[in-house]
């Protein structure tokens, strides 16, 4: 049986977005295997969701830093790994194990002399229209390392382009993003018991988080970290000094201790919830008016595809990825600098014109289905067939 290797920095990637990818392989007859860091969970909160999967696991102490003694490890680790196993297909994920990934596979193939195609997906470059200049350190490694890869996978339109004028080995594709699941609908928006329900889940969470059913509900999905720019919100909640405006943040990380202390201090506990790892993510949007999200940085954003699904208004900064899924003005506001006044304006905008709010959550909804699990699903199998799979097209 023919082995794939996919490999991510942190634990929990591969069961949160990339199991399509791993039922493809596997349909096509592959032996999947995982190199993560087990250790850092990142989406859920252990590693169970791999149970039953068939999927055969290498625990690898994969760092986040460059500058990290542990990334030499790494890498001779892994390096071990693809020796020892004989891989016959490598797909990695995220900037670091982008970098090992690549140079211990094209150390492999020196050393075995036999050629194993490498795929790489990158979630967003570093490196993009507006970045501080430190940014741009990692453009030399990537475009140096497109020599070792067969495809380079992108997953919006910036970094298509930019990912275009590199020196690939194989090609460049872009795909929808991860994708997202479109159930159908259970009934016709309009219908009364469709109504009934989604009110009896808004009551229900709002009640939870000590809100009323007449309060203007904001909330935002997102790992609490510095590029999530939560704290942006705080200010603008601080500023604004109104009641009636509350908060949900949905997610964990090493902020959470720093955002819950800025917001004791600006008195908005009332305001404000945190309410950490959240596994209904989709009944907290339905029972939300708007979504906010301030991050700094993005390739795809899946928790904006989350909202938009929910047919929830989006207020994003006007960065490469969130210009990809919504249009200005249709499917919410992108504000342009990011800046505090800017997100109290286009929030009292939307706050202040429910049928105009209503008609960009519609429009959402309609737009999403360019994103959906399917279109990626088969985006991915057409490049597994052409790239990796030459033989079966």
């Amino acid at each position: 049986m023919k082995k794939a290797l996919i490999v991510t920095r942190v634990s929990g990637f591969v069961p949160q977005f990339e199991m399509n990818n791993v039922k493809i392989l596997q349909h096509f007859g592959y032996e999947v295997h995982y190199a993560a860091n087990f250790d850092t969970v990142v989406y859920g909160p252990d590693n169970s969701r791999l149970d039953g999967t068939g999927i055969v696991c290498h625990h690898i102490p994969f760092c986040r830093s460059p500058f990290s003694p542990a990334v030499r490890s790494s890498y001779r680790t892994l390096k071990q790994l693809m020796l020892d196993e004989s891989f016959d297909l490598i797909h990695c994920h995220m900037p670091m194990t982008g970098v090992i990934t690549r140079i211990a596979a094209q150390s492999v193939r020196r050393k075995k002399k036999r050629h194993v195609p490498v795929l790489y997906t990158t979630h967003g470059f570093h490196f993009y229209t507006g970045a501080p200049l430190q940014n741009w350190l990692y453009y030399l490694p990537e475009r140096w390392l497109a020599r070792c890869t067969d495809c380079l996978i992108t997953i919006n339109e910036e970094d298509y382009q930019r990912a275009c004028t590199f020196p690939v080995r194989g090609r460049v594709e872009k795909i929808s993003g991860v994708g997202i699941e479109l159930p159908a609908e259970k009934s016709a928006p309009s219908d009364p018991a469709t109504d009934g329900e989604r009110q009896t889940i808004r009551h229900r969470i709002r009640q939870e988080f000590g809100f009323r059913d007449t309060d203007f509900v904001l909330v935002s999905v997102g790992e609490l970290n510095a590029n999530k720019n939560h704290i942006q919100i705080l200010r603008m909640l601080a500023a604004c000094r109104d009641p009636a405006l509350k908060y949900i943040i949905c997610g964990t990380g090493n902020l959470m201790e720093e955002l819950k202390q800025f917001a004791a201090e600006q008195d908005l506990d009332a305001q404000v919830a945190f309410a950490g790892y959240r596994s209904d993510v989709e009944q907290i949007l339905t029972a939300s008016d708007l979504f906010l999200f301030p991050s700094l940085r993005e390739g795809l954003s899946v928790a904006v595809m989350e909202a938009m699904r929910a047919g929830l208004p989006v207020v994003a900064k006007q960065i490469r990825g969130n210009v990809d899924l919504i249009e200005n003005e249709k499917g919410g506001v992108l504000v342009e600098k990011g800046e505090t006044a800017e997100y109290a304006e286009a929030i009292r905008y939307i706050r202040e014109h429910g049928e105009l709010a209503r008609e960009m959550g519609q429009w959402n909804r309609e737009r999403i289905r360019l994103f959906s699990t399917e279109r990626t699903t088969e985006q991915m199998r057409n490049i597994y067939q052409k790239t990796i799979l030459p033989e079966r097209t």
